[in-house]
């Protein structure tokens, strides 16, 4: 049962990476994007445990000034009950000062730990911080090299027809798109001449007009 569990693990994980791969392949941007957004989230969640182990050695500085401070009492009681040579008050203030002398020692040890704890997790979050700064410089420049691409494409098939996916049909839209224009500047230069022709007939007639008529 283990085994079979396993394989369908195995399968389950492959198929899933498959997946990831293929999304890649159809949309890099998209997935870089998805990466950036997680490897945040993980940035972010590393911060707050960062934070919660800086208040965890607060508090254990804060148990420790309480047990020096208790300690410096206790030993300075305990002279006082040597001096009045009573064995009860002698017994307890020597257990207090043992107990507090031991907490201090283990308090002191965890914060020393603590610290070098803290020390190596702020290192490692800083360094997530700039590769997740980096990642989002990689994906600017990805990005910029995207829209280039598209441009360039979109202009190709602009001004190279020919080297165009489905060129022949590209060939014939641009020159049917040519003539097009052709048959256009050929009507704008006949109404032109027309026009022309017209203005020349007006001011022909304008000035037989105005020629006096010889009786």
């Amino acid at each position: 049962m283990t085994t079979l569990w396993k394989r369908f693990k195995y399968a389950f994980e492959a198929d899933l990476h498959n997946v990831f791969d293929k999304k890649e392949q159809k949309n890099p941007i998209a997935m870089l994007n998805q990466y950036i957004r997680e490897a945040e989230k993980q940035t972010e969640k590393t911060g707050t445990w960062i934070e919660r182990q800086s208040q965890l050695k607060m508090q254990l500085e804060k148990e420790l000034q309480e047990a020096q401070e208790m300690l410096v009492k206790r030993t300075s009681q305990l002279e006082l009950a040597r001096q009045t040579d009573e064995s009860e008050l002698i017994e307890f203030a020597q257990a207090e000062v043992s107990a507090y002398t031991n907490r201090t020692d283990v308090l002191q040890a965890s914060i020393s730990r603590t610290t070098d704890e803290l020390f190596g997790l702020e290192q490692k979050y800083e360094e997530m911080k700039h590769k997740v700064k980096d990642m989002k410089v990689r994906q600017l420049q990805l990005m910029g090299k995207e829209n280039v691409t598209r441009a360039h494409h979109q202009m190709d098939r602009m001004l190279q027809p020919e080297s165009s996916n489905n060129a022949e049909k590209r060939l014939v839209a641009f020159e049917e798109m040519e003539q097009y224009i052709d048959r256009l500047g050929q009507r704008i230069e006949k109404e032109h001449d027309v026009s022309s022709m017209e203005r020349r007939l007006e001011q022909l007639e304008k000035k037989e007009q105005s020629i006096p008529e010889i009786v």
